[in-house]
């Protein structure tokens, strides 16, 4: 492993833990991170792969008595037991089927610069109506009802249009029906772990003939590092959610989606 592949994979485990849970979008992040450093292809897809589980590795260890909670047989309440389990699985359900069908559409026709930019602006006035207009909170994750977690599962499918963001579509998308903005982002974690783990064995099944015992090193590295700086990521935005608001994540994606439509404008990289 030279020390350029050293580099590529911090660089982009740093990118991926900072951005996967807050509502910015890690896939737009990374196409453009790696657009920037040339890297790209087949084996940068499924290190984005391994990244990721890193990152989810992290929200596992954060919530664990949460998850524990969840994960247990008993009937429960809201995101609790067997009640958990079923709206978990009906929020997977629509991502996970529209997902599948358009897989191929998606990874050749979407992931690009010029995609990237239109998710982060749609989606960062999105937020910012939301915020506007979202209802009186009448719901949180103790009560959350199953017809809420299936509305949220198809707020979801958005994200699939990469700049989008799967937390912001979940997030947002809880806000509007009338989830409070703290449960709204902790059922966020709790929901990308079926989907991401879903779509994750799906990648690696696909690429297990790409990666040799050389490139073990720098996944490695990139997982780490993608677990600490998701560790560090979650915290804080949880804190910052009991004193603020989405917004600050709206502009950012909208001043994000100008300057790079400038960028890809000015010819300094492809669209």
């Amino acid at each position: 492993m030279s020390l350029t592949d050293i580099a590529i994979a911090f660089v982009l485990g740093i990118v991926e833990g900072a951005t996967e849970f807050v509502p910015v979008s890690s896939t737009g992040h990374l196409i453009v991170a790696g657009e920037l450093l040339g890297f790209e292809g087949d084996k940068a897809a499924t290190f984005e792969v391994v990244i990721q589980l890193g990152a989810i590795l992290a929200v596992v260890f954060l919530f664990g008595r949460r998850l524990t909670g969840v994960m247990t047989l008993d009937r429960g309440e809201g995101v609790a037991g067997r009640s958990g389990w079923l709206r978990l699985g009906l929020t997977t359900v629509p991502a996970l089927v529209a997902g599948a069908a358009a897989h191929g559409f998606i990874r050749d026709q979407l992931f690009s610069p010029v995609t990237v930019a239109i998710g982060w602006g749609v989606g960062g006035v999105a937020l910012l109506l939301v915020e506007r207009y979202r209802p009186r909170p009448t719901q949180s994750l103790d009560t959350m009802t199953a017809c809420t977690a299936l509305a949220v599962g198809l707020f979801q499918c958005f994200a699939l249009w990469p700049g989008v963001s799967r937390a912001a579509s979940t997030i947002g998308g809880g806000m509007a029906l009338g989830i409070d903005r703290k449960s709204a982002a902790e059922y966020s974690f709790f929901a990308a772990l079926p989907i991401i783990g879903a779509a994750s064995a799906l990648e690696l099944f696909q690429a297990r003939d790409i990666l040799g015992r050389a490139d073990l090193p720098m996944f490695a590295v990139g997982f780490g590092v993608s677990f600490v700086a998701a560790w560090v990521a979650v915290r804080f935005f949880l804190h910052l959610l009991a004193v603020a608001t989405l917004r600050p994540f709206a502009w950012y994606r909208i001043v994000a989606s100008l300057l790079l439509l400038v960028v890809i404008g000015a010819g300094w990289i492809s669209g």
